[in-house]
């Protein structure tokens, strides 16, 4: 059985601001899914745990056993690794939706990249930003995006 491999990111222009994530899976024999989603607001530390979420809940509801994720947030690969403690509580909701997913693998781990190894999944997130912006600066266009903490079939 092989691994399956995801990179994960996610960002925010403003605290809290809009915010996006992008994440690419990699599945055995070469299939990849590559997502971009917009997530509402929130802050920089809530979209990388979201862009986890997304990849944990993309990788379970396809019968994945054996997940490795590559992230360039320090803070959440220290935190879910047990490194780190949070304190904000919206960090620890999604923090429990992860660690609960993370739980339904054989085997998982999750490994800090240096950005510059991250860039797709960054232009990803990215993307998903400027379109909710581009969107926003026509006011007839513009649409809510409730929080993912709320809506978890996203995958």
């Amino acid at each position: 059985m092989s691994d399956w491999v995801a990179y994960i990111d996610g960002g925010s222009r403003g605290k809290p601001g809009p915010a996006g994530i992008g994440v690419i899976v990699e599945r055995p024999g070469g299939k990849r899914a590559e997502i971009s989603r917009s997530i509402g607001p929130g802050d920089n530390n809530y979209a990388e745990y979201a862009a986890l979420l997304v990849a944990l809940e993309y990788a379970a509801n396809r019968a994945c056993r054996r997940l490795r994720v590559f992230s360039d947030s320090e803070v959440v690969v220290r935190q879910i690794n047990g490194h780190y403690a949070y304190r904000n509580p919206l960090l620890r909701e999604i923090h429990t939706l992860c660690t609960a997913l993370i739980a339904s693998f054989e085997e998982f781990t999750l490994t800090h990249i240096p950005r510059e190894n991250n860039l797709h999944a960054d232009r990803l997130a990215n993307a998903a930003i400027d379109r909710v912006r581009r969107r926003s600066s026509h006011p007839k266009r513009a649409r809510h995006v409730p929080h993912l903490h709320r809506t978890l079939s996203l995958a």
